[in-house]
């Protein structure tokens, strides 16, 4: 009997000792991204991860500035280049399906494009923006493969690609994943049941916020996808334990295909929608968004399994990204360098 006690004495006693643990890992994680945020302008939202345990979240600003409407952890936000990965997603699941080959030529599936680079350019060349595609009616900017050119229009062209290998629009492919996997405030733009949309704003020349309405102009594809903080940790959870795409498929998207010159990292490799510095594959990987008035983040952190989203609405120093982005490149490198 008295065995018995001390057992649960001690098995209290180290419970006791782990929630403690937690509650002061949370409120330094919280020092220290509050002490960021306080010294940068910042309006929208932040959350930090570590396998089911929420590290680290908060709504900060508003919605909508005229009206003063607070912004919410569960709001939705164009999430710019994130995008890319949803995509990409897509694209390879039509790979493990045998339905797409990423060294098939695109022309076989847009009959449409007269040109013959069409013979030329493949799939991979377009996740990986190594196509040299410059406009549908021109000729290549260089020949495919052969150095990396970012291309928002390399991933329409993926959609197009996947609406003819499977008969249904982009718009309802992408609904029918955010369905299947409980991606619930995850939209393509043209699905317009989406009903907590913020408001994204940019600063003018004199520094003053006004409101962006192009803030959905790009291709869903390559930048306009609809998301909230929570489905973007969710999908960064999915992603990386395999669950969206098969662990040997993964470890294509995190591979090294090309180098950028970054205007925020400086030299950045990219996978398939996903980048990360060389060889820091499974340190930090994920993507930063822009589009007209919302600023983005979404990094998965492999080797600790941690997540980070950041999601902001308003946009200043748009002449210098490196200060557009710093707050969210400073969280990261707080989240990288633990």
């Amino acid at each position: 009997m008295r065995y018995s006690i001390l057992m649960v004495v001690i098995g209290l006693l180290v419970a006791c000792a782990a929630t403690k643990r937690g509650t002061d890992e949370k409120a330094d994680w919280a020092a220290r991204i509050d002490s960021l945020v306080l010294h940068h302008p910042f309006n929208g939202v932040i959350l930090l991860t570590k396998g089911d345990d929420v590290l680290y979240h908060k709504a900060t600003g508003y919605a909508d500035l005229a009206a003063k409407t607070p912004v919410q952890m569960d709001d939705q936000f164009v999430i710019g280049s994130i995008s890319k990965q949803i995509t990409a997603v897509l694209v390879l699941r039509e790979f493990e399906k045998r339905t797409i080959g990423l060294d098939d030529k695109i022309g076989q599936y847009l009959p449409d494009i007269q040109l013959p680079w069409a013979n030329d350019v493949t799939i991979h060349h377009l996740l990986t923006h190594t196509h040299g595609i410059v406009a549908l009616d021109q000729p290549l900017g260089f020949a495919p493969g052969a150095q990396f050119q970012y291309s928002q229009l390399g991933f329409e062209l993926l959609a197009r690609t996947l609406e003819v290998v499977t008969g249904n629009t982009f718009e309802q492919l992408s609904t029918d994943l955010f369905a299947q996997y409980g991606l619930k405030s995850t939209f393509h733009p043209d699905n317009k049941t989406y009903a907590r949309l913020v408001k994204g704003y940019e600063a003018d020349a004199h520094g003053h916020l006004v409101f962006s309405p192009h803030s959905l102009d790009n291709y869903a594809a390559a930048g306009a996808f609809l998301s909230t903080a929570h489905d973007l940790n969710h999908w960064n959870q999915l992603l990386h334990s395999g669950q969206l795409v098969q662990p040997e498929t993964l470890q294509l998207m995190k591979k090294q295909y090309a180098t950028r010159l970054h205007p925020i990292f400086d030299a950045v490799a990219y996978g398939y929608g996903l980048l990360f510095k060389s060889g820091e594959e499974n340190r930090q990987i994920g993507a930063l968004g822009y589009a007209p008035g919302f600023v983005s983040a979404c990094y998965y952190y492999p080797e600790t399994k941690m997540s980070l989203v950041v999601l902001q609405n308003t946009a200043h120093d748009l002449d210098n990204f490196k200060m557009t982005f710093r707050t969210h490149t400073a969280i990261m490198d707080l989240v990288r360098g633990i």
